[in-house]
């Protein structure tokens, strides 16, 4: 994967170490682009699915002739590699707030949505839409200023944080067994 522009990536804030001197602190966060200008730990590839209710899967085996709408988050439409699969989709997206919302309205059957594969596979209220296939959103990354990349406590702390997301390797990556939900 190519590396995002600075002005573009995407990064969630994960800690703040400090020491007793003001000037010791580092920020290490959880990015899943990897700007030039920080010292960055590559982690495993992010995944994402689309899902839907297992209750209106159901329903729809059952032909249930209501039609299935997109669910997206206001600002974000539907992705290209999500329109694909046996589900089909018809009418004006649902659109929410939040990612809260998005999951919620899934969760109640209000149509179908596209989630990281870690958010989805864990809900036992959401199953996969039968004949879509995983989209990869890009590889996470530990990221911190080089300056304090190489200080022992920056450095531990973010290899004890690299072992446990290569721990959850296979949820990031929607490999995962989902015991008892059949697509």
């Amino acid at each position: 994967m190519a590396e995002v522009p600075p002005s573009t990536y995407n990064s969630t804030p994960f800690t703040k170490l400090e020491s007793s001197e003001a000037r010791n602190s580092a920020t290490v966060a959880i990015s899943s682009g990897r700007p030039i200008n920080l010292h960055g730990l590559k982690g495993p590839e992010l995944f994402g699915g689309v899902y839907m209710s297992c209750d209106r899967l159901a329903a729809w085996r059952a032909g249930a002739p209501e039609p299935i709408r997109w669910i997206v988050i206001s600002r974000h439409g539907i992705p290209d590699w999500a329109r694909e699969g046996e589900v089909r989709s018809s009418g004006v997206p649902f659109r929410t707030p939040d990612a809260e919302a998005q999951i919620v309205a899934a969760r109640q059957g209000l149509g179908i949505t596209t989630l990281p594969c870690f958010v989805g596979d864990a809900d036992p209220l959401l199953v996969r839409v039968p004949g879509t296939d995983l989209h990869i959103y890009g590889t996470l990354w530990l990221l911190t200023q080089r300056e304090t990349s190489k200080t022992k406590r920056v450095r531990l702390f973010t290899e004890l944080v690299s072992r446990r997301l290569a721990a959850y390797a296979p949820l990031l990556a929607g490999l995962s067994p989902r015991k008892g939900r059949e697509t």
